[in-house]
């Protein structure tokens, strides 16, 4: 039965680097909707200088696969957020509180550059907690900051939720990469689990991260990390991870 919640996903056609056209787009949400995911929420790129469409085109391909979604009897629910840097932009809409949330939720995904971790990072987030967002770390494995300290992700994650990508478990994005998302797992840092689907044929990596969850700590940890939490996160839960040491 379906039941999972995607927090990341590039699914919408012709904004960012995922899905070129209607027809991959609609071929991603299947192939999500197959692993028993429910609902499935668009987080397209939010980047200066690299992808940053407007708002009206976003909201025009969401309207469009929504249709297309329907029309095709895919049961899912589709969402929409956005993946944004952590820069100038995005800290203009904090203030401006027009940063795209999940379903104009104050809970937002975000991402840095993996080889720089922004100075002051932990502060602001927590600034961020205090002030009612819920910040969502997109792919923590991939930075080099973090693969460096696991102390980073102890400390980020007490204003911020560490959401790996499943792919990155089964080694889709490097050695390194699936190292550093199988240990956040297994120590309890990352607390939420996505797709960050940007073809069809990453299907594969996804169900084989999604089966090493199993594997290694059950169906109720693959519950927990793929509904029960995604869905607190909605609401603007900060999950529960181990104190630091």
């Amino acid at each position: 039965m379906a039941k999972y919640v995607d927090l990341h996903a590039h699914y919408l056609p012709a904004l960012d680097d995922g899905a070129t056209d209607r027809r991959m787009s609609l071929q991603m949400v299947r192939a999500v909707a197959s692993l028993g995911f429910s609902d499935l929420y668009a987080t397209p790129h939010q980047r200066a200088g690299m992808f940053m469409p407007a708002r009206v085109a976003i909201d025009a391909a969401f309207q469009t696969i929504s249709e297309d979604v329907e029309a095709a009897g895919v049961g899912a629910k589709l969402g929409l957020g956005a993946e944004n840097f952590w820069d100038d932009v995005l800290h203009k809409r904090l203030g401006d509180h027009t940063v795209p949330g999940y379903g104009g939720s104050k809970s937002f995904l975000f991402e840095v550059n993996p080889q720089l971790m922004p100075p002051g990072l932990e502060n602001e987030l927590f600034q961020l907690r205090v002030a009612g967002y819920l910040p969502v770390m997109a792919h923590p494995e991939r930075y080099v900051a973090v693969q460096r300290d696991f102390t980073l992700a102890e400390r980020l994650g007490r204003h911020a939720v560490m959401m790996v990508d499943l792919g990155a478990l089964d080694g889709a994005h490097g050695k390194q990469e699936m190292k550093t998302a199988r240990r956040l797992v297994l120590e309890g840092l990352a607390p939420a689990a996505a797709s960050d689907i940007h073809r069809p044929e990453d299907q594969t990596s996804v169900a084989a991260g999604m089966a090493w969850i199993r594997k290694q700590l059950g169906d109720g940890a693959l519950d927990e990390m793929l509904a029960e939490n995604p869905r607190r996160m909605l609401t603007g839960e900060l999950p529960d991870v181990p104190l630091p040491r």
